[in-house]
C-alpha cells in the first residue's frame, strides 16, 4: 500500500510539471534504439536495402504510388513508442512529455520541404489539406476553382462537394492523357493557361499525377497563375515528397500537401502540408478543438489535436531520417535509372506502349505501360495471382495501362521480369 501511495505521489509531481525526466529518458532510449538500427542501414538503393523491409518474399512490390512500405527500423520504432505510450497513456498523450519531440518532427519536415517550420502542418493525408482549403478559403459567388482531369480525387471531390454550398464554381478541363508522351513543358503551361479566366481564384494541380507520372512545372505554373490574377495556388504533392528533392519556398505556391505513407515510407494515417504564412489569416480552420485560443496565430490551428496517434507522428520523424540516410540525390538517380531502363525496354518491344512523359524533366518514379489490345484489369489480376507482382491498373481516357511505381529497394531485374510476363500475356 505504501508503495502504491508513493507511486501516486510521484506521478502527481511529475505530471504537475508536464515533462517528467524519467519518461523523457525512456523515450530517449527508444529513439536511441532507432538511431542504432539506422546506423547499420545501407546508405544505398536497390537490392542492398531488401532486408530493411518486411515484405512478403512471394511478392514484387511496384505500387509505392498507392501506398508505400515502411522500413523495418521505422516499424520497430513506432512499436516502441506505442508500447511506451501504453505504460501511461494519459501522460504520454496529454501530459506534455511528447510535445517537444513532436515539434522536432515538424522541424525535420520543414527541412525536408525546404520551408519555414511555422508553415508546416502535421495532417492525416493530402485529402485532409484540400478539404481544409475547400471549406476555409474565402471563396464565394463568381469565384472559380480550376483543375485538370489529371487531379486525384482527393484533391478534387471536396471542391465539387462544396461548390453548391459556398457558391463558387469548379471548372475541370480534360487533360489529353493519350498525348502525354508527346507533350513538353510549354504544352503543359499552355493547357493550363487556356483555362484560366479573370474569375479564377484557385488553381489546383498535382506536382506529379498518379496515373502516368507527369511532373508539372510547378514554379512556372505558379508564376503563370499569379500573372493572370489567380489568388491561391494549391499543389497535390502526394507523389513527390520523398521521391524527388523539393524546395517549396522557391516554388511560389500557397499550399503544398503530401501523404508521407507513399514515398517517405512513413506509418499510415499521416500527412504533411506547407501552408504559406500569409495564408493563415485568410483560411478558416476546418475543425476546432480545445487549443484554438492557445494556438492562435500558429499553423497548429489547422491541426486536429485532439487525440492523435503520437507514436505514429514520432515515427514520421524517423521515416524522414531513414530517407535522409539514403539521400535525396541518390534516390533520384536510382529512380531515373529505373525509369530510363523501363522506357528503353518498352520501346524495344512492339507489344508494349509507353504512356508516360518521354523526358525525365517531366517524368517521375511512376510510369504507365500498356499492352496493345489488352485490358488492364485482367492483366493486373494475372500479374498478382500468377506471378506476385503488385502494380496499379488504370482504364481511363482512351488508355489501358499498368502503372509501375518502384522505390529504392527495387531493381531493373524486377522490371525485366514483369515486362517479360507482359510480353507473353496472350
Amino acid at each position: 500500500m505504501q508503495e502504491h501511495a508513493f507511486a501516486r505521489r510521484t506521478f502527481l509531481k511529475q505530471t504537475g510539471i508536464g515533462l517528467a525526466a524519467p519518461f523523457l529518458a525512456q523515450l530517449s532510449d527508444a529513439r536511441q534504439a532507432f538511431a542504432d538500427e539506422l546506423a547499420i542501414t545501407p546508405a544505398a538503393t536497390s537490392a542492398a536495402l531488401r532486408d530493411s523491409y518486411t515484405l512478403d518474399p512471394g511478392i514484387t512490390y511496384l505500387n509505392h504510388a498507392s501506398i508505400g512500405t515502411i522500413p523495418r527500423p521505422v516499424q520497430e520504432a513506432q512499436q516502441r513508442y506505442l508500447s511506451l505510450c501504453e505504460t501511461n497513456p494519459w501522460l504520454h498523450m496529454w501530459g506534455g512529455a511528447w510535445e517537444e519531440p513532436r515539434e522536432q518532427v515538424r522541424r525535420k519536415a520543414a527541412a525536408l520541404l525546404g520551408c519555414d517550420v511555422a508553415a508546416v502542418s502535421l495532417t492525416h493525408n493530402t485529402t485532409e489539406t484540400f478539404n481544409l482549403l475547400a471549406h476555409g478559403l474565402p471563396l464565394g459567388g463568381g469565384d472559380e476553382v480550376v483543375m485538370s482531369s489529371l487531379n486525384h480525387a482527393g484533391a478534387s471531390i471536396c471542391w465539387e462537394h462544396l461548390a453548391g454550398v459556398r457558391g463558387f464554381r469548379v471548372r475541370r478541363f480534360d487533360f489529353p492523357l493519350d498525348q502525354v508522351p508527346r507533350l513538353g513543358r510549354d504544352d503543359v503551361l499552355n493547357l493550363h493557361d487556356e483555362h484560366l479566366s479573370p474569375r479564377t481564384r484557385v488553381l489546383v494541380f498535382p506536382h506529379v499525377d498518379n496515373i502516368v507520372g507527369l511532373r508539372h512545372p510547378v514554379r512556372e505554373l505558379a508564376a503563370l497563375a499569379r500573372a493572370k490574377g489567380v489568388r491561391y495556388v494549391a499543389v497535390d504533392a502526394a507523389q513527390t515528397v520523398g521521391m524527388i528533392p523539393v524546395n517549396v519556398a522557391a516554388m511560389g505556391v500557397d499550399v503544398y500537401a503530401t501523404s508521407p505513407h507513399k514515398w517517405l515510407q512513413s506509418p499510415k494515417g499521416l500527412g504533411l502540408a506547407y501552408l504559406r504564412r500569409e495564408l493563415h489569416d485568410e483560411l478558416r480552420p476546418m475543425w476546432v478543438s480545445w487549443g484554438q485560443k492557445r494556438w492562435q496565430g500558429t499553423v497548429r490551428v489547422f491541426e486536429d489535436y485532439g487525440t492523435r496517434n503520437l507514436a505514429g507522428v514520432l515515427a514520421l520523424g524517423d521515416a524522414i531520417d531513414f530517407q535522409n540516410k539514403l539521400g535525396a540525390g541518390v534516390k533520384q538517380a536510382h529512380h531515373r535509372r529505373l525509369w530510363e531502363h523501363t522506357r528503353a525496354a518498352v520501346a524495344s518491344d512492339p507489344r508494349l506502349l509507353w504512356r508516360s512523359p518521354e523526358s525525365w524533366e517531366l517524368g517521375a518514379a511512376l510510369y504507365a505501360v500498356e499492352v496493345r489490345g489488352e485490358k488492364s484489369r485482367p492483366l493486373f489480376e494475372l500479374l498478382f495471382r500468377e506471378h506476385g507482382f503488385v502494380v496499379r491498373p488504370f482504364s481511363t481516357q482512351k488508355i489501358e495501362t499498368l502503372r509501375l511505381s518502384p522505390n529504392a529497394a527495387n531493381t531493373t531485374e524486377e522490371i525485366d521480369r514483369l515486362l517479360s510476363v507482359l510480353n507473353g500475356s496472350q
